[in-house]
C-alpha cells in the first residue's frame, strides 16, 4: 500500500527531489522519483496549502512526503490529513522527541493522532480498524538527525519503533560541527559514519536531505546512505534541450 515503505525495508536506495505546489507534480510524480518532498520548514507554503498538490499525485508511482516545520502534533495531523504518505520531522534531538513524532503520526493504541476519517491514499478497506491499522503500519516516519545532540542520541533516537530512516540535514549539521558547509572533511564524514552505522544496526535507512553541490551521490550510496533528494530542475532542463536538438530550427 506505500511502495516507498517496501523500498526503504528493501533496502534499495530510494531517490525523491522536491517540490511546491505552484508546479504541475502530478508529472514530476510519474517521472521516476520514488518520492515529491514538499517542504514547509524553509519555504513560502504552509501545510494546508499542499492538499491539492497531494491529490494530483494521486495513482502515481511517488509518494508524498511532508517536511513539516517543527516536531508539533498539530503539524503533523495536518500533513497527514492532506494525505502524505510520509513525515520528516526536523531537529529530533533524543528518542523523546522521536517517540513523540511517531505517536503523533499513529492512531490510537500506538499514538495519539486524532482521527477525522479516512485520509490519504491506502485502499480499501472492510472496516476502520483495518484502515487506522494500514496507516499505523505503512506511514514513512522520518527524523532528521542535524545537531551534536542528536548524533549523541543516535541509538536512542533509531531504536524508536515506527523510525524508518536517519535523515541527515546537511547544513545544520556540518554547523553545529563547527564546520559551515565544509561537506567532505573528515569531521564531517565521521559524522555520516557514525549515522549509517547506528541506522544499519537498527535495521532502518540513513538519508540525506540533499547531496551537496559537486558531489557524486553514489560517493554517499557507497558511504551506506539509502535516502536522498536530488534536484528535479537540471534534468528537467537537459531533456528539453536533448528534445530541442533533435528538431531542425
Amino acid at each position: 500500500m506505500n511502495a516507498i515503505k517496501e523500498s526503504i525495508k528493501s533496502g534499495r536506495t530510494v531517490v525523491g527531489t522536491t517540490v511546491t505546489p505552484d508546479i504541475d507534480v502530478s508529472i514530476l510524480a510519474g517521472a521516476g522519483y520514488d518520492f515529491l518532498l514538499f517542504d514547509t520548514q524553509h519555504s513560502a507554503w504552509e501545510i494546508k496549502q499542499l492538499r491539492p498538490s497531494i491529490q494530483a499525485m494521486h495513482g502515481k508511482p511517488a509518494a508524498p512526503l511532508v517536511r513539516v516545520a517543527a516536531n508539533q502534533a498539530y503539524q503533523i495531523c495536518f500533513a497527514l490529513d492532506a494525505g502524505a504518505r510520509g513525515i520528516v520531522v526536523p531537529m529530533v534531538n533524543t528518542g523523546e522527541e522521536a517517540q513523540a513524532a511517531v505517536r503523533a503520526c499513529r492512531y490510537f493504541p500506538l499514538g495519539n493522532r486524532s482521527n477525522a476519517g479516512v485520509r490519504g491514499e491506502w485502499g480499501e478497506f472492510q472496516n476502520y480498524r483495518d484502515y487506522m491499522d494500514a496507516v499505523n503500519n505503512e506511514l514513512v516516519i522520518v527524523p532528521m538527525i542535524e545537531t551534536n545532540q542528536s548524533l549523541e542520541n543516535l541509538d536512542a533516537i533509531a531504536s524508536v519503533s515506527g523510525v524508518d530512516v536517519l535523515l541527515v540535514g546537511p547544513s545544520d549539521l556540518s554547523i553545529e560541527l563547527g564546520v559551515p558547509l565544509d561537506y567532505q572533511c573528515d569531521l564531517y564524514q565521521r559524522a555520516l559514519d557514525k549515522i549509517v552505522a547506528a541506522a544499519a544496526k537498527r535495521g532502518i535507512a540513513a538519508g540525506m536531505y540533499f547531496i551537496p553541490p559537486g558531489m557524486d551521490p553514489n560517493f554517499f550510496v557507497q558511504k551506506g546512505f539509502k535516502f536522498f533528494t536530488m534536484p528535479w530542475g537540471p534534468w528537467a532542463t537537459a531533456g528539453i534541450q536533448n528534445g530541442l536538438s533533435g528538431i531542425k530550427r
